[in-house]
């Protein structure tokens, strides 16, 4: 009974709030119910070393990276998708949390994605953050069924659905039908790899050392993993390995090609991987409706390309990639009667 007034309560002054988050290793979004996607910002926390108190968050926090005096370390708490920095995840989500909820009677529920590789120990570590940062309910769900939420398909349905969600720490590749996850494999080897190859292929053929935000723009900017045809050209500045001093760098498009080859290769073989596990009927129905990519590193040029090329499937880019996960965590929370058996509900205040 004292539930059902407190239930009345919130919907009177519209103060209970469903969030869905997408915590990912390179950045956080946050959907709220009725309002879509409200914050998007890095995954990145810069603290006081003397009082352990948060300096910033987010963008503000990313600026800094490389460049924090000696008593404020900038860093990136989420590593490969999982939680590197416990408390330093904790007090990230408690800030987003708070931002994007005014009103701090009732507190919200909470639905977050994880890998579909993800370990019980992890999994824990995410919703004692969650706990801690203000959540009522807690709900977990797997990225590549909140990917194809969001994507927009029924994956309630008796068809298999494919959906390869490349995110900045890891590729999540699953077989979906039914609701749930037929055959899936989630590898680490994603955006943040791209930026490694680019830093280690810079280093190599031009003896300089470039930065991650550099990397980045590179990838960003000029990179592909397919021939475009037209070859561009960007001028970046880094440290020169020789001399120790700056140094201008002319990278070409065909350059940044070969330093991600290799991780685009990972990929391609993992998604070959999961097709040769699947059931045959499936197969064809994904031979049908062909593969759905989501997730921020499936926007790298000619990804879609080199993956339809391999494999002989259609492959096509969802509306709004990075959006998708965190579009599918938010809507699953009105579905939890479908979800019931694939998200984890941990933990209830209201009990």
């Amino acid at each position: 009974m004292a539930n059902f007034f407190i239930s009345k309560l919130k919907n009177m002054f519209g103060m209970s709030t469903d969030i869905g988050i997408d915590l990912g290793t390179a950045s956080v979004l946050v959907h709220v119910k009725d309002k879509g996607i409200v914050l998007c910002e890095p995954s990145v926390v810069a603290i006081d070393k003397g009082t352990g108190k948060l300096y910033a968050v987010g963008t503000e926090a990313q600026k800094m990276l490389g460049r924090t005096p000696g008593n404020i370390t900038a860093v990136r708490p989420m590593r490969e998708g999982v939680i590197s920095d416990y408390s330093t995840t904790e007090m990230m989500l408690k800030y987003f949390i708070r931002k994007v909820t005014k009103n701090r009677l009732f507190k919200p529920r909470v639905m977050i994605c994880v890998p579909s590789g993800v370990t019980e120990v992890e999994e824990r570590a995410v919703i004692d953050a969650a706990m801690q940062a203000g959540g009522r309910q807690v709900y977990l769900i797997e990225e590549p069924i909140a990917a194809a939420i969001g994507a927009g398909i029924d994956i309630s349905r008796a068809c298999g659905s494919m959906v390869v969600d490349v995110g900045g720490g890891t590729s999540d590749i699953a077989v979906i039908s039914l609701g749930g996850i037929v055959v899936s494999t989630s590898i680490k080897v994603a955006g943040d790899k791209f930026d490694d190859a680019i830093i280690r292929f810079i280093r190599k053929k031009f003896n300089a050392v470039i930065g991650d935000r550099t990397a980045e723009e590179l990838k960003k900017e000029i990179g592909s993993v397919y021939p475009q045809g037209k070859e561009t050209f960007m001028e970046v500045r880094g440290r020169s390995l020789l001399t120790g001093l700056p140094q201008s760098i002319t990278v070409s498009s065909e350059d940044i090609r070969d330093a991600l080859d290799e991780v685009a290769v990972q990929i391609v073989d993992a998604v070959h991987s999961v097709l040769e596990r699947t059931p045959p009927e499936l197969v064809g129905d994904i031979a049908e409706n062909g593969i759905v990519m989501t997730g921020g590193g499936a926007m790298i040029e000619g990804l879609d390309k080199l993956l339809m090329e391999k494999t002989g499937i259609h492959v096509y880019l969802a509306d709004d990639p990075l959006s998708c996960v965190a579009k599918g965590t938010g809507a699953s929370l009105d579905n939890l009667h479908v979800l019931r058996d694939k998200a984890s509900y941990m933990y209830d205040l209201d009990k």
